[in-house]
């Protein structure tokens, strides 16, 4: 029910730019884009309050404010992460042939138009807040009832990356502008999502399920790419690798050393 609401309302605002021929570059286009991107949040926040007591909607809260959870040690993480990918994929880029780490479009403009920086800054922001307070903070806690860590991963990571489908076909979007459906590009995105899932939930399970940890890894990493910019083949196979070596190291059942995932309280559950 929670996919099939996000889907519902990020759809039919995306899918409407389709039909209309509105490109997000419009007024009425950016509407629709930021109505849109806020499907999984409203989503999100809708279901706490329907399943959820008060307990489980207070914890909800408690993991969207809470910086206590992340400790020093997992803020240096996630802010590392994208970097170290980043850097890993430009080096097999380099002994590959291929040109290695060159600066985004935004960072070569930035000394003559410093507003230039501003699609970063953006892609940084409301996009992940809008999105992990659905995905990470609801979806992931519901599957991880059922389903292994690396399971729920999965099949959240397949539906976050179909989520964004319309987008290849709006004018101005990323994915249309730079990616086009079908060609390889698109396959290299679809597939980088799904394997970013599984990193997301080991960070997620390691600080307490934090969300405000997932908002800003997801934040960071759009940052990064936006930034500095390698080949898609080598930059989505680094996630890939490092998502296999998460699972090989921690396990499959929880990405971390415990026997269980935490749940979230639900004791009076609906």
């Amino acid at each position: 029910m929670f996919f099939a609401v996000t889907f519902g309302i990020t759809w039919s605002c995306w899918l409407s730019v389709v039909v209309l021929d509105v490109p997000f570059t419009s007024a009425a286009g950016l509407g629709l884009l930021l109505a849109g991107l806020a499907g999984p949040g409203i989503a999100g926040i809708g279901f706490v309050y329907l399943v959820y007591d008060e307990r489980g909607r207070a914890d909800f809260w408690a993991r969207v404010t809470g910086f206590r959870r992340i400790g020093l040690r997992w803020v240096l993480v996630i802010f590392a992460l994208p970097v170290t990918v980043t850097i890993a994929a430009g080096v097999a880029g380099l002994l590959f042939g291929r040109s290695g780490m060159t600066w985004g479009t935004s960072v070569q403009e930035f000394a003559t138009t410093p507003l230039a920086i501003l699609p970063a800054v953006f892609f940084a922001t409301l996009p992940p807040l809008l999105e992990e307070l659905g995905w990470r903070g609801y979806a992931l806690d519901r599957l991880q009832l059922n389903w292994s860590a690396l399971t729920a991963s999965l099949i959240l990571g397949v539906v976050w990356s179909v989520w964004h489908l319309p987008l290849f076909f709006i004018e101005g979007s990323f994915q249309h502008d730079s990616i086009g459906f079908g060609t390889a590009g698109f396959w290299l995105f679809t597939v980088g999502i799904v394997a970013l899932s599984p990193v997301f939930t080991w960070v997620y399970n390691h600080t307490a399920r934090s969300i405000l940890v997932v908002i800003l890894l997801h934040g960071w990493i759009n940052f990064t790419a936006e930034t500095i910019e390698v080949a898609d083949v080598f930059y989505y196979g680094s996630w890939i690798l490092l998502a296999t070596l998460l699972v090989v190291i921690w396990g499959p059942k929880t990405l971390t050393r415990a026997n269980d995932v935490p749940h979230p309280p639900l004791g009076d559950e609906r």
